[in-house]
């Protein structure tokens, strides 16, 4: 276990999802707690669906996602709450009304503009390479911020959670209090459905808290085990998606369901035990009751009260499978095309290799965050492609694998390559070693590996990869 957490862990876009994961969840679990028991647990699930519009809006318009979404949310949850509360639209009504409406609302945008790309998918399903760097630093000053407001505030957010006509008759102003809840749900929301998806982003909310209100009674020890609960399993979760290449957000969904469901076995083999205790312990004192001659005993029946609540950087774009359309560069560099290829040794300590077991993300990642990783030299495995175009007479070649793309279509992840010696033939299984680089055409910018390196292996890997 320690190996694989060590290789998940050389991974960048991986630590940057579990650092930002776990936050996230942590947020979720503590804002979780009181949305359940107040009845507005579903919230997350509208929230999300906004979230949707508002990305798809971004994506459209080109803009950074996050500064378009986290403003837009926020509004949607204020209103929400305004209609709850002054409307004779109420709670899941209001939901439903605001949800649906989103929903509609960006995927009439992206079937005008984007289409339904990886991104779009991506948004639904959640991605571990969502965001990028500049993303996953406002989400950690973000998450830091609804951490700290939570627990600044934890003494009032208890109050009106339990009893809110209470809290109003000792002076609380409740609306403030619920506006923050309101308030921090919608950037925990929006910060988790970039990893989560839109559609499995409310279970971060609602699982942990059902799962220790099995248990626990206090709010406190409810609190804080939820929390504890949320960033275990979004931790194994995560874990489990990387061994097995599933999706991350179904992977998490599911290792909070196995969760559930032991605390709630947990639970009634907890109240069988008191039973049969409490039943034995009425034997003996009956027993000693007779033995002392007192002929009867009065009982008061007592209970117990428990809550129970019911990448478009390298999506194929020709029929070839052939990525073609890459993220811009800031800071480019033209290719000469006299420029001598430097040679650089497998021992050099820049060398990174590209593995067959986290392939197109880690390829993706490449694309995504290309500022990282510019300079340094790639080593990696897979079919040798060539390709022509009508309007270019210079062929391009490849080192790429096919997998899973967006909506059933397959596709294909891997790099051009530019090389002085002999090129193999067509579908050779090649390793490839290469500095990357890029050049720019047509007012794009593109990247490559000026290769070293580039053998002919007997041994082939995977043609198709999961991820």
């Amino acid at each position: 276990m320690i190996k694989i957490l060590a290789e998940m862990f050389s991974y960048t876009f991986l630590t940057r999802a579990v650092i930002v994961g776990i936050l996230v969840s942590l947020c979720a679990a503590l804002l979780g707690v009181s949305l359940v028991l107040k009845r507005y647990s579903m919230i997350g699930d509208g929230l999300s669906h906004v979230g949707f519009g508002a990305l798809a809006i971004a994506t459209a318009l080109n803009m950074a996602p996050l500064t378009v979404s986290i403003p837009v949310v926020v509004a949607a949850a204020f209103l929400l709450l305004h209609l709850s509360e002054n409307s004779k639209i109420k709670g899941d009504a209001a939901i439903a009304l605001i949800s649906t409406s989103s929903l509609a609302i960006g995927v009439v945008v992206i079937s005008l503009t984007t289409g339904m790309n990886t991104d779009v998918c991506n948004y639904m399903f959640g991605s571990i390479l969502a965001m990028n760097k500049n993303d996953v630093y406002l989400s950690i000053i973000l998450s830091v911020v609804v951490l700290g407001l939570f627990l600044l505030f934890y003494n009032k957010i208890f109050a009106i959670t339990f009893d809110e006509t209470f809290a109003r008759a000792t002076g609380t102003k409740v609306g403030v209090y619920n506006m923050l809840i309101a308030f921090l749900t919608a950037v925990t929301i929006v910060l988790g459905m970039r990893m989560m998806g839109a559609l499995l982003i409310s279970s971060l909310i609602i699982f942990p808290a059902l799962s220790s209100m099995r248990l626990c009674k206090k709010f406190i020890s409810v609190t804080l085990c939820s929390a504890f609960i949320s960033v275990l399993c979004f931790f194994i979760g995560i874990v489990i998606s990387y061994i097995y290449a599933t999706p991350t957000g179904a992977s998490v969904v599911l290792v909070n369901i196995v969760m559930f469901m032991l605390f709630w076995g947990i639970s009634l083999l907890k109240s069988r035990w008191i039973k049969v205790t409490a039943l034995a312990v009425g034997i003996v004192f009956l027993a000693g009751c007779s033995k002392t001659g007192i002929s009867s005993v009065q009982t008061n029946k007592a209970g117990t009260v428990s809550v129970a609540l019911s990448t478009d950087a390298v999506q194929a774009a020709q029929a070839e499978g052939i990525p073609v359309n890459f993220e811009k560069l800031e800071k480019v560099e033209k290719l000469e095309q006299d420029l001598p290829l430097k040679k650089l040794s497998l021992t050099d300590e820049s060398l990174i290799e590209i593995k067959e077991k986290m392939f197109i993300a880690q390829t993706n990642d490449v694309y995504l965050n290309p500022e990282d990783y510019m300079g340094k030299t790639l080593k990696l495995e897979g079919l040798f492609k060539s390709l022509s175009y009508e309007d270019s007479s210079a062929d391009y070649y490849f080192v790429l694998r096919y997998g899973p793309g967006c909506c059933g279509n397959d596709g294909s992840a891997g790099f051009e390559v530019a090389w002085d010696g002999t090129f193999p033939q067509e579908d050779d299984w090649v390793e490839a070693v290469g500095e990357l680089s890029a050049y720019q055409e047509d007012g794009y910018s593109y990247l490559y590996l000026a290769l070293s390196s580039l053998k002919i292996l007997e041994s082939r890997g995977a043609e198709f990869v999961s991820q």
